[in-house]
Order: structure tokens, then C-alpha cells, then sequence
């Protein structure tokens, strides 16, 4: 290999750790705290009992996490990109689909361990139950669209249509984080826990698609 190319290797391996290791030290700062009952889980009680307010607004964003709706938009996003790389006739063209539907795959791998083990329980707007951290739905949305979104980014041509496209993700999980903590189905550690593991996950993903995918013509 070239010696600027592992230069180039090198000096972008410094951003790429911090964008994983912030994240992550962040996800095990809050899940000591829940775990630990810390001074963070009184204020986030706090914050919640200001920011519930049910209504079916709410009810619907929070909707935008259910497995029915945000898996079938990445389902979508796989074909199209399988279609795309098989016709380019792209080397590895699996490659990207079986780590996006890997990854998500990994949400309920570990947020379910996660819930009983911590056990957290229900806000005061739900019915008396445990396994409320971290969220689940917050997990699913930021996967599901942020993976298509991953997927989708190199075909598209323009600054303005990859904005637009990140615009979106964005829009979308934090919808469904709001829907979430206002409709009190999650007080608001376990929506920024999520992000805080998927931001690990997403990251993992999207260098991996780097080192890995063949550049395909854009439409």
C-alpha cells in the first residue's frame, strides 16, 4: 500500500475513534446512572413530569418507531440499494445490505438484555411495569432510517439531495424521541441512551461501508 494512503489511513482514524468513543462513554455514563439511581435519574424525573402531556399528536410520532412501520422503509432502501449494486455489477454487491440488515438485527440483541437487566421502571403516564431503559422504539427509528439513510447517501447526485435525505433521518428520529417522552411512553434518559448506542452502531456502520463498497455510478 502506499505510504499516503496509510498516512491518509492514519490521520483519519483520530476522528473516527472520537466519533465512537464519545458516544459510547456517554451510553455508559447514563446507564450507570439508571443502573445506580444517580442524581441524573432525579432530574430526568423532573424534566419528564414538565414534558408529559399526552395527547395522540404525540401518540403518533412515538408510532414512527414501531417495528411495522420504520423496518419496512429500511426493507425498501435494501432492495433498492441490492437492485442498484447488482446491476452495476458491483464487487461484493451484499455487502451493504447484509451489514445494514445485520445492524439491525443487533437492536433488539441488545436492548432487550439491557431492559431486564436494569430494569427501569415505567413513568408515572404508563401502567406499573419495569424494562423501560433504554428505548426501544428510539432504537429501531434511529437504526431503520439512519441505516437507509447510510445506504442511500452515495447514490444520490446532488449537495441538496443528500441534504435534504439527512434532513429527513433527522426529522424523523427526533419526531419519534418527542413523540416518545411527551406521550410519556419513555422518560427522557432512555430516548438519549438510544441515541447514544446507535450513534455507536451507525458509526460502526458507515465505516465499514467506506472500507468496503465499490463507488457506483449516482442517479
Amino acid at each position: 500500500m502506499p505510504i499516503s494512503a496509510n498516512r491518509e489511513r492514519t490521520t483519519a482514524l483520530g476522528p473516527a475513534a472520537l466519533l465512537l468513543a464519545l458516544p459510547a462513554l456517554l451510553f455508559a455514563l447514563i446507564t450507570w446512572q439508571v443502573a445506580a439511581d444517580g442524581p441524573l435519574v432525579g432530574l430526568d424525573e423532573r424534566l419528564s413530569r414538565v414534558l408529559v402531556n399526552p395527547d395522540r399528536f404525540s401518540e403518533l410520532l412515538a408510532d414512527l418507531g414501531n417495528v411495522q412501520v420504520a423496518v419496512p422503509v429500511l426493507a425498501v432502501a435494501l432492495a433498492y440499494v441490492t437492485v442498484r449494486h447488482r446491476r452495476a455489477g458491483s464487487n461484493r454487491w451484499w455487502l451493504p445490505v447484509a451489514a445494514g440488515a445485520l445492524l439491525m438485527a443487533l437492536v433488539p440483541a441488545l436492548v432487550v438484555p439491557l431492559k431486564a437487566l436494569l430494569a427501569r421502571p415505567a413513568t408515572p403516564a404508563e401502567p406499573p411495569g419495569t424494562g423501560y431503559y433504554p428505548s426501544g422504539h428510539t432504537a429501531t427509528a434511529a437504526v431503520a432510517y439512519g441505516t437507509a439513510t447510510l445506504l442511500l447517501l452515495p447514490r444520490l447526485r446532488t449537495p441538496l439531495a443528500r441534504g435534504a435525505l439527512l434532513a429527513l433521518c433527522t426529522t424523523l428520529i427526533l419526531a419519534t424521541s418527542y413523540g416518545l417522552i411527551r406521550r410519556g411512553y419513555h422518560w427522557p434518559l432512555d430516548v438519549a441512551g438510544s441515541w447514544c448506542l446507535c450513534a455507536v452502531l451507525l458509526t460502526s456502520l458507515w465505516l465499514f461501508l467506506k472500507r468496503t463498497t465499490t463507488e457506483l455510478p449516482r442517479s
